[in-house]
């Protein structure tokens, strides 16, 4: 507790500062989310506070994040759509979702899985955060440009007959699930249709609407009726918040630009009366638990989700740990990155229980933190103490900010996140590293960000693997040391080996992990290997990893050698190596322990002492 208070001060004025920086985002986050601006609060609010609490980097400030809110869009686009475009039926089963992720969260830091995350290729993570700023500037066309499918009567309109079918399909289905035979009964099923309302065909149109403009495709597929159905007041408010942002920093940078273009655009607004859209309630009170998720939480319901979940587990936890390398650079101390899992996992699970957004690690919140005197944990709980006198106080003002303003924050935030660096490197990268960031940026934009990922990872580990095959290969071969253009090749200690050995005695050399990448160039090379030889030498002491793969493969080459009449001497054994060779009984089956020796000056004595033709 001594050490909580430590830097009181600091900590206090760096954790108002975030808080306030914090406001903003958290809206437009929840706002795009499609939960609402409370949703954002909340996450920012719960996150911010237990993430601080029981998080292993000490100055970070946490909350809905632009690539959390991004995948966290996708998940309740797609629930919302299998449960008949009802965000109320719906919102059970996203807040199950995000639990589950946090649960995982925690999962992978008790598990230390923290210290992993840095092998997650930098062309994946470049595509993913490139792609991010790109869907959320095209899905913010739309609010941009005033257009909002719900008030386009026309284009609702034009989805009522598949509305009326897909409201016949529900029915139909609920008939067979009640064990009621349609044909026999089709008068009672006529009925039950004809009582279907204008205000449910009207309803369900409106649900096919948005699901036909929601992502990166139907926005593009709705700008054109955007044009043309352009709000020039929204439009206007929206350019004045992206000008007032870029423009504020240029004057100073000790008041968060993204804070001033909220304040001074809404308030504009709504003194001068103008007639612009606000956003959606926030609701006034303490947030209230959603414990009905309980109900729901069996293995059949969430089974569909584990996968989604542990995605957006996974994206958490690395976008977390990123801003604490940041965070710890920049304070020159160091985190602790299962800590920091467990702490946020803890946050994005309680967040989940109050209708909240998941969040991570925010790089921006976390450096105004820092810069502003924040030193410990408190900051970080401050930051959220903050936000709730916000939601409790002023919710029904922070109600009429113009959506517009929201807007074109989002628009800000797509622009600063993606990543430049990668992108101005591409003429200068190898094509296949290349080729992994558009591959990710491409189907992460267009299709699934989730599986995006994966599929980035899936190919970066295969290139990486044909790789690692390659070196290996090329480093390792078999040899007769008495060919003229081996005599520059030696290894040192193989310098003055006797020549007269010629074509008897024969070296494996192996240099690097001994898996499945190499195994068929590796089990060609004793081929190589004529059955006049007698003796072989396999050189393993670069071997420092051998997988099952590997192991079979140096099984099934040391039984042919065996079976052509050629003993195996092994040389500089590893640790590792040694245990799994041991455990299928390699040794002593196949090679002798007496043919096992700790380095290749003891393999030549043997050689001396058992081989005739030595002298």
């Amino acid at each position: 507790m001594k050490n909580l208070f430590a830097h009181f001060k600091g900590d206090v004025f760096g954790g108002i500062t975030a808080g306030i920086v914090a406001l903003p985002l958290a809206l437009a986050f929840g706002v795009q989310s499609g939960l609402g601006p409370d949703a954002g609060l909340y996450g920012a609010i719960f996150i911010g506070f237990f993430a601080s609490m029981f998080g292993g980097t000490p100055v970070q400030i946490s909350g809905p994040t632009a690539p959390m809110t991004a995948v966290s869009m996708v998940i309740i686009a797609g629930i919302i759509g299998v449960n008949e475009g009802d965000v109320a039926k719906a919102l059970p089963f996203i807040l199950i979702v995000f639990l589950l992720a946090g649960l995982f969260q925690v999962i992978l830091g008790v598990l230390k899985f923290g210290k992993y995350i840095k092998y997650i290729p930098y062309p994946v993570v470049s595509g993913f955060m490139t792609a991010i700023g790109i869907i959320i500037l095209i899905t913010q066309f739309l609010p941009l440009l005033g257009y909002y499918v719900q008030d386009d009567k026309a284009f609702i309109d034009s989805f009522k007959p598949q509305a009326q079918e897909v409201l016949l399909k529900i029915l139909l289905k609920e008939e067979a699930g009640e064990g009621i035979l349609v044909l026999e009964n089709l008068k009672e099923t006529i009925v039950k249709a004809e009582n279907t309302t204008e205000a449910d065909i009207q309803k369900e149109a409106q649900n096919i609407a948005k699901s036909e403009t929601s992502g990166v495709l139907g926005a593009i597929k709705s700008l054109p009726r955007a044009f043309q159905q352009i709000d020039y007041l929204e439009f206007i408010l929206a350019f004045l918040t992206i000008f007032i942002i870029y423009g504020f920093k240029r004057i100073t940078t000790a008041v968060p630009s993204t804070l001033v273009s909220l304040l001074a655009v809404s308030f504009g607004a709504y003194f001068l009366g103008l007639d612009y859209r606000p956003i959606q309630q926030i609701p006034g009170g303490w947030p209230m638990p959603h414990l009905d998720i309980f109900s729901n939480f069996n293995f059949g319901v969430i089974s569909p989700y584990i996968f989604t979940a542990l995605t957006l587990a996974l994206l958490g936890a690395i976008d977390s740990l990123l801003t604490s390398v940041v965070a710890a650079n920049m304070t020159k101390t160091k985190h602790n990155p299962n800590k920091e899992l467990v702490g946020q996992g803890i946050g994005n699970s309680i967040a989940a229980l109050f209708g909240g957004l998941p969040g991570a690690g925010a790089t921006i919140r976390t450096v105004v933190n820092i810069n502003s005197g924040g030193k410990t944990r408190l900051s970080g709980m401050v930051a959220s103490i903050v936000l709730l006198i916000v939601l409790l106080a002023l919710g029904p003002i922070a109600s009429q900010i113009p959506a517009a303003v929201l807007a074109g924050i989002l628009i800000t935030v797509g622009i600063g996140v993606m990543d430049y660096k990668g992108l101005k490197a591409i003429p200068y990268m190898p094509t296949t590293e290349v080729i992994i960031m558009i591959t990710v940026l491409l189907l992460a934009t267009f299709w699934d960000l989730v599986y995006a990922v994966g599929i980035g990872l899936v190919i970066a580990s295969l290139i990486f693997m044909k790789k690692m095959g390659e070196v290996s290969a090329g480093k390792s071969n078999v040899v007769r040391l008495d060919a003229a253009d081996e005599l520059k090749k030696r290894w040192a200690d193989e310098m003055n080996f006797p020549t007269r050995l010629k074509e008897e005695i024969y070296i494996k050399r192996l240099d690097g992990p001994l898996f499945f990448g190499y195994t068929n160039e590796f089990q060609l090379l004793v081929n190589e290997i004529p059955a006049t030889a007698s003796h072989v030498i396999i050189r393993m002491g670069r071997v420092p990893y051998i997988d099952q793969s590997g192991l079979y493969a140096l099984e099934e080459v040391l039984m042919k050698l065996r079976n052509n009449g050629i003993t195996p001497l092994l040389t500089n054994l590893q640790k590792q190596p040694r245990y799994l060779m041991e455990r299928i009984d390699i040794i002593p089956d196949l090679v002798a322990e007496e043919h096992i020796f700790s380095n290749f000056k003891e393999s030549m004595s043997f050689i001396y002492q058992n081989v005739k033709d030595t002298f």
